[in-house]
Protein backbone atom coordinates (compact mmCIF):
# COMPACT_ATOMS: atom_id res chain seq x y z
CA UNK A 1 0.00 0.00 0.00
CA UNK A 2 1.26 3.41 -0.95
CA UNK A 3 1.73 5.42 2.24
CA UNK A 4 2.80 8.68 0.62
CA UNK A 5 0.86 11.86 1.15
CA UNK A 6 -1.89 12.44 -1.45
CA UNK A 7 0.06 15.31 -3.05
CA UNK A 8 3.16 13.09 -3.47
CA UNK A 9 1.38 10.11 -4.97
CA UNK A 10 2.05 9.89 -8.70
CA UNK A 11 -0.71 9.55 -11.26
CA UNK A 12 -0.05 6.50 -13.39
CA UNK A 13 -0.96 6.67 -17.08
CA UNK A 14 -1.74 3.57 -19.13
CA UNK A 15 -2.50 3.37 -22.84
CA UNK A 16 -5.79 1.57 -23.38
CA UNK A 17 -8.39 0.93 -26.08
CA UNK A 18 -11.25 3.37 -26.46
CA UNK A 19 -14.49 1.38 -26.60
CA UNK A 20 -16.23 4.19 -28.47
CA UNK A 21 -13.98 4.63 -31.53
CA UNK A 22 -11.55 1.72 -31.00
CA UNK A 23 -8.56 4.05 -31.13
CA UNK A 24 -5.89 4.37 -28.46
CA UNK A 25 -6.77 6.43 -25.39
CA UNK A 26 -5.24 7.07 -21.96
CA UNK A 27 -6.31 5.74 -18.56
CA UNK A 28 -5.06 7.57 -15.47
CA UNK A 29 -4.96 5.88 -12.06
CA UNK A 30 -4.57 7.56 -8.67
CA UNK A 31 -4.46 5.80 -5.31
CA UNK A 32 -5.80 8.09 -2.60
CA UNK A 33 -7.72 8.05 0.67
CA UNK A 34 -11.16 9.60 1.04
CA UNK A 35 -12.09 11.41 4.28
CA UNK A 36 -14.79 9.55 6.26
CA UNK A 37 -13.80 6.42 4.33
CA UNK A 38 -10.75 4.42 3.21
CA UNK A 39 -8.33 3.92 0.29
CA UNK A 40 -9.78 4.05 -3.21
CA UNK A 41 -8.47 4.02 -6.77
CA UNK A 42 -9.63 6.91 -8.95
CA UNK A 43 -9.68 6.02 -12.64
CA UNK A 44 -10.17 8.40 -15.53
CA UNK A 45 -10.18 7.58 -19.26
CA UNK A 46 -10.02 10.06 -22.13
CA UNK A 47 -9.72 9.58 -25.87
CA UNK A 48 -8.13 12.37 -27.97
CA UNK A 49 -9.72 11.00 -31.16
CA UNK A 50 -13.43 11.01 -30.32
CA UNK A 51 -13.33 13.10 -27.09
CA UNK A 52 -14.95 10.24 -25.16
CA UNK A 53 -14.39 10.50 -21.39
CA UNK A 54 -15.19 8.26 -18.48
CA UNK A 55 -14.34 8.13 -14.78
CA UNK A 56 -15.05 5.74 -11.92
CA UNK A 57 -13.84 4.76 -8.49
CA UNK A 58 -12.99 1.34 -7.07
CA UNK A 59 -12.15 0.29 -3.55
CA UNK A 60 -8.45 -0.38 -3.01
CA UNK A 61 -9.13 -2.39 0.12
CA UNK A 62 -10.56 -5.80 0.75
CA UNK A 63 -14.18 -6.84 0.99
CA UNK A 64 -15.38 -5.92 4.48
CA UNK A 65 -16.55 -8.55 6.92
CA UNK A 66 -20.12 -7.20 6.93
CA UNK A 67 -22.35 -5.37 4.50
CA UNK A 68 -23.36 -1.78 5.17
CA UNK A 69 -26.62 0.12 4.74
CA UNK A 70 -26.77 3.91 5.00
CA UNK A 71 -29.92 6.03 5.01
CA UNK A 72 -29.75 9.81 4.81
CA UNK A 73 -32.56 12.36 4.75
CA UNK A 74 -31.48 15.57 3.00
CA UNK A 75 -33.41 18.65 4.03
CA UNK A 76 -31.44 21.59 2.61
CA UNK A 77 -29.15 22.68 -0.20
CA UNK A 78 -26.11 22.11 2.00
CA UNK A 79 -27.12 18.48 2.51
CA UNK A 80 -26.94 17.94 -1.24
CA UNK A 81 -23.18 18.59 -1.05
CA UNK A 82 -22.57 15.54 1.14
CA UNK A 83 -19.90 13.33 -0.41
CA UNK A 84 -20.86 9.85 -1.63
CA UNK A 85 -18.58 6.89 -2.34
CA UNK A 86 -20.64 4.36 -4.27
CA UNK A 87 -18.76 1.13 -4.98
CA UNK A 88 -19.50 -1.19 -7.87
CA UNK A 89 -21.45 -3.50 -5.53
CA UNK A 90 -23.67 -0.77 -4.05
CA UNK A 91 -27.38 -0.34 -4.79
CA UNK A 92 -28.64 3.24 -4.32
CA UNK A 93 -32.28 4.21 -3.89
CA UNK A 94 -34.25 7.45 -3.94
CA UNK A 95 -37.09 6.51 -1.61
CA UNK A 96 -39.46 9.35 -2.52
CA UNK A 97 -39.38 8.36 -6.20
CA UNK A 98 -39.09 4.62 -5.56
CA UNK A 99 -36.13 4.81 -7.95
CA UNK A 100 -33.29 2.29 -7.70
CA UNK A 101 -29.79 2.59 -9.14
CA UNK A 102 -28.43 -0.95 -9.55
CA UNK A 103 -24.92 -2.01 -8.71
CA UNK A 104 -22.45 -1.18 -11.44
CA UNK A 105 -19.85 1.49 -12.03
CA UNK A 106 -18.23 2.89 -8.89
CA UNK A 107 -18.58 6.63 -8.31
CA UNK A 108 -17.13 9.40 -6.16
CA UNK A 109 -19.61 12.28 -6.16
CA UNK A 110 -22.10 14.08 -3.94
CA UNK A 111 -25.88 13.84 -3.64
CA UNK A 112 -26.44 16.67 -6.12
CA UNK A 113 -24.10 14.99 -8.59
CA UNK A 114 -25.92 11.68 -8.19
CA UNK A 115 -29.25 13.37 -8.94
CA UNK A 116 -27.74 15.07 -11.99
CA UNK A 117 -26.35 11.76 -13.25
CA UNK A 118 -29.75 10.05 -12.94
CA UNK A 119 -31.47 12.98 -14.67
CA UNK A 120 -28.94 12.93 -17.53
CA UNK A 121 -29.29 9.17 -18.03
CA UNK A 122 -33.08 9.40 -18.18
CA UNK A 123 -32.99 12.33 -20.61
CA UNK A 124 -30.67 10.51 -23.02
CA UNK A 125 -33.39 8.16 -24.31
CA UNK A 126 -36.32 10.56 -24.12
CA UNK A 127 -36.47 11.34 -27.89
CA UNK A 128 -36.68 7.61 -28.66
CA UNK A 129 -39.34 7.08 -26.01
CA UNK A 130 -41.41 9.94 -27.37
CA UNK A 131 -41.56 8.31 -30.80
CA UNK A 132 -42.09 4.72 -29.61
CA UNK A 133 -44.09 5.01 -26.37
CA UNK A 134 -45.48 8.51 -25.73
CA UNK A 135 -47.15 7.42 -22.47
CA UNK A 136 -43.87 6.20 -20.96
CA UNK A 137 -42.18 9.36 -22.28
CA UNK A 138 -44.60 11.54 -20.31
CA UNK A 139 -44.14 9.53 -17.13
CA UNK A 140 -40.36 9.61 -17.39
CA UNK A 141 -40.48 13.34 -18.11
CA UNK A 142 -42.47 13.86 -14.92
CA UNK A 143 -39.80 11.99 -12.95
CA UNK A 144 -37.11 14.11 -14.60
CA UNK A 145 -38.92 17.26 -13.47
CA UNK A 146 -39.09 15.92 -9.91
CA UNK A 147 -35.36 15.16 -10.02
CA UNK A 148 -34.70 18.73 -11.16
CA UNK A 149 -36.76 20.06 -8.23
CA UNK A 150 -34.83 17.86 -5.80
CA UNK A 151 -31.49 18.96 -7.21
CA UNK A 152 -32.41 22.61 -6.70
CA UNK A 153 -33.71 21.84 -3.17
CA UNK A 154 -37.23 22.90 -4.15
CA UNK A 155 -38.64 19.51 -3.15
CA UNK A 156 -37.46 18.36 0.25
CA UNK A 157 -36.88 16.18 2.19
CA UNK A 158 -35.06 13.69 0.00
CA UNK A 159 -34.18 10.26 1.37
CA UNK A 160 -31.28 8.38 -0.20
CA UNK A 161 -30.31 4.83 0.77
CA UNK A 162 -27.02 3.07 0.01
CA UNK A 163 -26.91 -0.72 0.41
CA UNK A 164 -23.50 -2.29 -0.24
CA UNK A 165 -23.00 -6.00 0.40
CA UNK A 166 -19.20 -5.51 0.24
CA UNK A 167 -19.26 -2.73 2.87
CA UNK A 168 -17.17 -0.40 0.68
CA UNK A 169 -19.61 2.50 0.23
CA UNK A 170 -19.91 5.63 2.31
CA UNK A 171 -21.92 8.83 2.73
CA UNK A 172 -20.39 11.80 4.52
CA UNK A 173 -21.72 12.30 8.08
CA UNK A 174 -21.78 15.50 10.10
CA UNK A 175 -21.56 16.15 13.86
CA UNK A 176 -24.69 18.31 13.49
CA UNK A 177 -26.88 15.43 12.25
CA UNK A 178 -29.82 14.82 14.53
CA UNK A 179 -31.61 11.57 15.33
CA UNK A 180 -33.04 9.83 12.28
CA UNK A 181 -31.27 12.00 9.70
CA UNK A 182 -28.18 9.83 9.21
CA UNK A 183 -28.51 6.10 9.92
CA UNK A 184 -25.67 3.66 9.29
CA UNK A 185 -25.96 -0.03 10.10
CA UNK A 186 -24.00 -3.17 9.31
CA UNK A 187 -25.44 -6.60 8.58
CA UNK A 188 -24.27 -10.16 8.01
CA UNK A 189 -24.33 -11.21 4.37
CA UNK A 190 -26.46 -14.08 3.15
CA UNK A 191 -25.03 -17.07 1.31
CA UNK A 192 -26.29 -15.67 -1.99
CA UNK A 193 -24.58 -12.32 -1.35
CA UNK A 194 -21.30 -14.03 -0.49
CA UNK A 195 -21.59 -16.03 -3.69
CA UNK A 196 -22.10 -12.79 -5.64
CA UNK A 197 -18.84 -11.46 -4.18
CA UNK A 198 -17.04 -14.73 -4.94
CA UNK A 199 -16.56 -15.51 -1.24
CA UNK A 200 -18.63 -18.64 -0.99
CA UNK A 201 -16.73 -21.90 -0.63
CA UNK A 202 -16.84 -23.93 -3.82
CA UNK A 203 -18.23 -27.45 -3.78
CA UNK A 204 -14.87 -28.90 -4.86
CA UNK A 205 -12.97 -27.24 -2.03
CA UNK A 206 -12.47 -29.60 0.91
CA UNK A 207 -14.21 -28.52 4.07
CA UNK A 208 -12.07 -27.71 7.08
CA UNK A 209 -12.82 -29.43 10.31
CA UNK A 210 -15.20 -27.37 12.41
CA UNK A 211 -13.44 -28.44 15.61
CA UNK A 212 -9.96 -27.15 14.73
CA UNK A 213 -8.93 -23.83 16.25
CA UNK A 214 -5.77 -21.81 15.76
CA UNK A 215 -3.51 -21.71 18.87
CA UNK A 216 -4.13 -18.04 19.63
CA UNK A 217 -7.89 -18.62 19.77
CA UNK A 218 -7.88 -22.07 21.39
CA UNK A 219 -9.90 -22.01 24.57
CA UNK A 220 -8.42 -23.08 27.87
CA UNK A 221 -9.88 -25.71 30.14
CA UNK A 222 -11.32 -22.94 32.30
CA UNK A 223 -13.54 -21.81 29.43
CA UNK A 224 -15.06 -25.27 29.21
CA UNK A 225 -15.75 -26.48 32.75
CA UNK A 226 -17.09 -29.96 33.28
CA UNK A 227 -20.88 -30.09 33.12
CA UNK A 228 -22.73 -30.94 36.33
CA UNK A 229 -22.72 -34.66 37.01
CA UNK A 230 -26.49 -34.67 37.40
CA UNK A 231 -26.88 -34.11 33.67
CA UNK A 232 -24.65 -37.00 32.82
CA UNK A 233 -22.74 -34.82 30.30
CA UNK A 234 -19.09 -33.92 30.31
CA UNK A 235 -17.25 -31.13 28.54
CA UNK A 236 -18.79 -30.04 25.23
CA UNK A 237 -20.48 -33.27 24.26
CA UNK A 238 -23.70 -32.83 22.28
CA UNK A 239 -26.76 -32.48 24.47
CA UNK A 240 -30.16 -34.01 24.11
CA UNK A 241 -32.82 -31.72 22.73
CA UNK A 242 -34.69 -31.85 26.03
CA UNK A 243 -31.69 -30.70 28.12
CA UNK A 244 -31.77 -27.12 29.33
CA UNK A 245 -28.94 -24.66 28.84
CA UNK A 246 -26.94 -24.42 32.04
CA UNK A 247 -26.10 -20.98 33.37
CA UNK A 248 -22.40 -19.95 33.10
CA UNK A 249 -21.63 -23.01 30.95
CA UNK A 250 -19.77 -22.32 27.67
CA UNK A 251 -21.07 -24.24 24.69
CA UNK A 252 -19.34 -24.58 21.35
CA UNK A 253 -21.08 -25.57 18.12
CA UNK A 254 -20.14 -25.53 14.43
CA UNK A 255 -21.34 -22.68 12.24
CA UNK A 256 -20.63 -20.97 8.92
CA UNK A 257 -18.62 -17.74 8.87
CA UNK A 258 -20.84 -14.86 7.69
CA UNK A 259 -17.77 -13.29 6.07
CA UNK A 260 -16.43 -16.13 3.94
CA UNK A 261 -18.88 -19.05 4.40
CA UNK A 262 -16.10 -21.34 5.69
CA UNK A 263 -16.81 -23.55 8.71
CA UNK A 264 -16.01 -21.96 12.06
CA UNK A 265 -16.89 -22.28 15.73
CA UNK A 266 -19.41 -20.23 17.69
CA UNK A 267 -19.17 -20.13 21.48
CA UNK A 268 -22.22 -19.38 23.60
CA UNK A 269 -22.69 -18.71 27.30
CA UNK A 270 -25.80 -17.80 29.26
CA UNK A 271 -25.38 -15.46 32.21
CA UNK A 272 -27.84 -13.81 34.56
CA UNK A 273 -27.65 -10.04 34.95
CA UNK A 274 -28.65 -9.02 38.50
CA UNK A 275 -32.02 -7.26 38.72
CA UNK A 276 -32.60 -7.82 34.99
CA UNK A 277 -32.87 -11.12 33.12
CA UNK A 278 -30.86 -13.88 31.51
CA UNK A 279 -28.75 -12.92 28.51
CA UNK A 280 -26.75 -14.96 26.01
CA UNK A 281 -23.19 -13.96 25.10
CA UNK A 282 -22.06 -15.30 21.72
CA UNK A 283 -18.60 -15.18 20.14
CA UNK A 284 -17.57 -16.28 16.65
CA UNK A 285 -14.01 -16.59 15.34
CA UNK A 286 -13.10 -17.68 11.81
CA UNK A 287 -9.60 -19.03 11.22
CA UNK A 288 -9.94 -18.70 7.44
CA UNK A 289 -10.63 -14.97 7.04
CA UNK A 290 -10.05 -13.63 10.57
CA UNK A 291 -13.69 -12.65 11.11
CA UNK A 292 -14.46 -12.00 14.78
CA UNK A 293 -17.71 -10.95 16.38
CA UNK A 294 -19.18 -10.67 19.85
CA UNK A 295 -22.91 -10.35 20.43
CA UNK A 296 -25.19 -10.09 23.43
CA UNK A 297 -28.78 -11.23 23.04
CA UNK A 298 -31.62 -11.24 25.51
CA UNK A 299 -34.16 -14.01 25.72
CA UNK A 300 -37.79 -14.25 26.67
CA UNK A 301 -40.96 -12.95 25.11
CA UNK A 302 -41.38 -9.60 23.39
CA UNK A 303 -42.71 -7.14 26.00
CA UNK A 304 -45.88 -5.18 25.37
CA UNK A 305 -44.09 -1.83 25.74
CA UNK A 306 -40.71 -0.32 25.01
CA UNK A 307 -38.37 1.05 27.67
CA UNK A 308 -36.52 4.35 27.98
CA UNK A 309 -33.62 4.42 30.46
CA UNK A 310 -32.16 7.79 31.44
CA UNK A 311 -28.90 7.91 33.41
CA UNK A 312 -27.42 11.11 34.77
CA UNK A 313 -23.62 10.69 34.83
CA UNK A 314 -22.37 13.15 37.43
CA UNK A 315 -19.14 11.66 38.77
CA UNK A 316 -16.39 9.37 37.55
CA UNK A 317 -17.78 6.37 39.45
CA UNK A 318 -20.87 6.49 37.23
CA UNK A 319 -18.70 5.60 34.23
CA UNK A 320 -18.12 2.15 35.76
CA UNK A 321 -21.81 1.21 35.73
CA UNK A 322 -22.55 -1.94 33.77
CA UNK A 323 -24.64 -1.36 30.69
CA UNK A 324 -26.33 -3.79 28.32
CA UNK A 325 -27.08 -2.15 25.00
CA UNK A 326 -29.33 -4.33 22.87
CA UNK A 327 -29.05 -4.21 19.10
CA UNK A 328 -32.49 -2.59 18.89
CA UNK A 329 -31.60 0.30 21.25
CA UNK A 330 -30.93 3.93 20.37
CA UNK A 331 -28.19 5.58 22.45
CA UNK A 332 -28.16 9.36 22.77
CA UNK A 333 -26.30 12.00 24.83
CA UNK A 334 -27.79 15.49 24.27
CA UNK A 335 -24.84 17.29 25.90
CA UNK A 336 -22.37 15.47 23.64
CA UNK A 337 -24.47 15.82 20.45
CA UNK A 338 -24.20 12.03 20.20
CA UNK A 339 -26.82 9.73 18.71
CA UNK A 340 -26.20 6.05 17.94
CA UNK A 341 -28.91 4.42 15.84
CA UNK A 342 -29.99 0.75 16.19
CA UNK A 343 -27.68 -1.76 14.54
CA UNK A 344 -24.64 0.54 14.57
CA UNK A 345 -22.77 -1.06 17.47
CA UNK A 346 -24.77 -4.27 17.75
CA UNK A 347 -25.51 -5.78 21.14
CA UNK A 348 -22.89 -5.01 23.81
CA UNK A 349 -22.44 -5.77 27.50
CA UNK A 350 -19.88 -3.30 28.83
CA UNK A 351 -19.66 -0.20 31.03
CA UNK A 352 -20.71 3.38 30.33
CA UNK A 353 -17.05 4.27 29.78
CA UNK A 354 -16.51 1.24 27.55
CA UNK A 355 -19.50 2.18 25.41
CA UNK A 356 -18.26 5.74 24.89
CA UNK A 357 -14.73 4.51 24.12
CA UNK A 358 -16.10 2.15 21.48
CA UNK A 359 -18.14 4.95 19.91
CA UNK A 360 -15.07 7.19 19.85
CA UNK A 361 -12.93 4.47 18.27
CA UNK A 362 -15.47 3.65 15.54
CA UNK A 363 -16.11 7.30 14.71
CA UNK A 364 -12.44 8.23 14.53
CA UNK A 365 -11.74 5.25 12.28
CA UNK A 366 -14.43 6.37 9.83
CA UNK A 367 -14.07 10.15 10.08
CA UNK A 368 -10.29 10.66 10.16
CA UNK A 369 -7.51 8.91 8.32
CA UNK A 370 -5.53 6.77 10.76
CA UNK A 371 -2.31 4.84 10.51
CA UNK A 372 -1.92 1.32 11.86
CA UNK A 373 -0.65 2.72 15.16
CA UNK A 374 -3.75 4.91 15.54
CA UNK A 375 -2.02 8.22 14.74
CA UNK A 376 -3.78 10.73 12.50
CA UNK A 377 -2.80 11.45 8.92
CA UNK A 378 -3.33 14.64 7.00
CA UNK A 379 -6.42 14.57 4.81
CA UNK A 380 -8.42 16.71 2.43
CA UNK A 381 -11.27 17.37 4.86
CA UNK A 382 -12.37 21.02 4.79
CA UNK A 383 -10.98 22.97 7.74
CA UNK A 384 -14.46 24.01 8.89
CA UNK A 385 -15.63 20.38 9.08
CA UNK A 386 -12.45 19.27 10.83
CA UNK A 387 -12.89 22.03 13.44
CA UNK A 388 -16.40 20.75 14.18
CA UNK A 389 -15.22 17.16 14.52
CA UNK A 390 -12.27 18.19 16.70
CA UNK A 391 -14.66 20.00 19.05
CA UNK A 392 -16.98 16.98 19.10
CA UNK A 393 -14.19 14.54 20.00
CA UNK A 394 -12.76 16.94 22.60
CA UNK A 395 -16.15 17.04 24.30
CA UNK A 396 -16.41 13.25 24.09
CA UNK A 397 -12.93 12.82 25.60
CA UNK A 398 -13.91 15.07 28.50
CA UNK A 399 -16.96 12.91 29.17
CA UNK A 400 -14.91 9.69 29.07
CA UNK A 401 -12.40 11.11 31.56
CA UNK A 402 -15.20 12.21 33.91
CA UNK A 403 -14.52 15.93 33.57
CA UNK A 404 -18.07 16.88 32.54
CA UNK A 405 -21.52 15.64 33.50
CA UNK A 406 -23.88 14.33 30.83
CA UNK A 407 -27.10 12.40 30.32
CA UNK A 408 -27.11 8.95 28.73
CA UNK A 409 -30.41 7.81 27.23
CA UNK A 410 -31.19 4.28 26.02
CA UNK A 411 -34.45 3.96 24.15
CA UNK A 412 -35.22 0.33 23.35
CA UNK A 413 -38.56 -0.68 21.75
CA UNK A 414 -37.91 -4.30 22.85
CA UNK A 415 -37.07 -3.32 26.46
CA UNK A 416 -33.95 -5.49 26.20
CA UNK A 417 -31.40 -2.93 27.47
CA UNK A 418 -30.17 -2.43 31.01
CA UNK A 419 -28.13 0.03 33.11
CA UNK A 420 -26.76 -0.97 36.51
CA UNK A 421 -28.23 0.68 39.58
CA UNK A 422 -25.85 1.34 42.48
CA UNK A 423 -28.72 1.27 44.99
CA UNK A 424 -30.73 -1.74 43.73
CA UNK A 425 -33.25 -2.88 44.73
CA UNK A 426 -33.88 0.60 46.16
CA UNK A 427 -34.53 3.50 43.71
CA UNK A 428 -31.51 5.24 42.21
CA UNK A 429 -31.77 9.03 42.13
CA UNK A 430 -29.62 9.22 38.97
CA UNK A 431 -31.45 6.48 37.08
CA UNK A 432 -34.95 6.73 35.64
CA UNK A 433 -36.74 3.94 33.80
CA UNK A 434 -39.94 4.62 31.88
CA UNK A 435 -42.08 2.35 29.73
CA UNK A 436 -43.69 3.72 26.59
CA UNK A 437 -46.03 2.59 23.84
CA UNK A 438 -44.19 1.61 20.68
CA UNK A 439 -44.94 3.66 17.59
CA UNK A 440 -46.44 2.07 14.51
CA UNK A 441 -43.14 2.55 12.68
CA UNK A 442 -41.27 0.68 15.42
CA UNK A 443 -43.82 -2.13 15.20
CA UNK A 444 -43.22 -2.33 11.45
CA UNK A 445 -39.43 -2.26 11.78
CA UNK A 446 -39.46 -5.05 14.37
CA UNK A 447 -41.88 -7.21 12.36
CA UNK A 448 -44.51 -7.07 15.10
CA UNK A 449 -47.27 -5.28 13.19
CA UNK A 450 -48.28 -8.35 11.17
CA UNK A 451 -47.40 -10.97 13.80
CA UNK A 452 -50.35 -13.07 14.91
CA UNK A 453 -50.02 -15.50 17.80
CA UNK A 454 -53.70 -16.48 17.89
CA UNK A 455 -56.05 -17.41 15.07
CA UNK A 456 -53.25 -17.23 12.52
CA UNK A 457 -54.79 -20.06 10.50
CA UNK A 458 -57.86 -17.91 9.77
CA UNK A 459 -57.80 -15.51 6.81
CA UNK A 460 -56.93 -11.96 7.75
CA UNK A 461 -59.98 -9.80 7.13
CA UNK A 462 -57.86 -6.67 7.22
CA UNK A 463 -55.30 -7.96 4.74
CA UNK A 464 -55.32 -5.60 1.82
CA UNK A 465 -57.05 -2.81 3.68
CA UNK A 466 -53.79 -1.31 4.85
CA UNK A 467 -51.29 -2.81 2.44
CA UNK A 468 -51.11 0.46 0.54
CA UNK A 469 -50.18 2.49 3.59
CA UNK A 470 -46.89 3.13 5.31
CA UNK A 471 -46.00 5.30 8.27
CA UNK A 472 -44.08 8.51 8.20
CA UNK A 473 -41.74 8.33 11.21
CA UNK A 474 -41.79 12.11 11.49
CA UNK A 475 -45.50 12.58 12.26
CA UNK A 476 -46.61 8.96 12.76
CA UNK A 477 -49.48 9.45 10.30
CA UNK A 478 -50.37 6.96 7.54
CA UNK A 479 -49.06 7.97 4.14
CA UNK A 480 -50.35 6.38 0.94
CA UNK A 481 -47.72 4.47 -1.00
CA UNK A 482 -49.15 5.76 -4.28
CA UNK A 483 -48.35 9.35 -3.22
CA UNK A 484 -45.38 9.16 -5.59
CA UNK A 485 -47.73 8.10 -8.38
CA UNK A 486 -49.94 11.09 -7.63
CA UNK A 487 -46.94 13.42 -7.87
CA UNK A 488 -45.93 11.90 -11.17
CA UNK A 489 -49.49 12.20 -12.53
CA UNK A 490 -49.63 15.83 -11.39
CA UNK A 491 -46.44 16.55 -13.33
CA UNK A 492 -47.86 14.76 -16.36
CA UNK A 493 -50.97 16.96 -16.30
CA UNK A 494 -48.77 20.06 -16.16
CA UNK A 495 -46.78 18.82 -19.14
CA UNK A 496 -49.95 18.00 -21.10
CA UNK A 497 -51.32 21.47 -20.32
CA UNK A 498 -48.10 23.04 -21.60
CA UNK A 499 -48.28 20.95 -24.81
CA UNK A 500 -51.93 21.98 -25.36
CA UNK A 501 -51.07 25.64 -24.88
CA UNK A 502 -48.20 25.39 -27.37
CA UNK A 503 -50.40 23.69 -29.98
CA UNK A 504 -53.07 26.39 -29.66
CA UNK A 505 -50.43 29.08 -30.05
Amino acid sequence: MDTQAPADRPVEEISSLCMNCHEEGTTRLLLTKIPFFREVVLMSFSCPHCEFKNSEVQSAGEVQQRGVKISFKAGSQDDLQRQIVKSDTCVARLEELDLEIPAGRGQLTNIEGLLSMIKTDLEAQQPARKEATPEIHRRVQAIIQLLADMRSAQKMPLTITLDDIAGNSSLEPSPEDRSGKYIRSEYARTSEQNETLGLRQSAAEPEASSTVESPEYRASDQMYPVMPASNGIEGNAPQDANDEIVENQVYSFPASCPGCEHPCNTHMKMVRVPHFKEVVIMSTVCDSCGYRSNEVKTGGEVPAKGRRITLRVEKKEDLSRDILKAESAVVSCPELSLNVEPGTLGGRFTTVEGLLVQVRHDLKASIFETNDDGSMQGDSMPSNDRTKWDAFFKNLDSAISGQIAFTLILEDPLAASYVQSFTAPDPDAQLRVLEYERTQQEEEDLGLADMRTEGYEEPDATNGASKDAIVDSGNQQPVEVDEIQKQVEARMKELEADDTHENRS
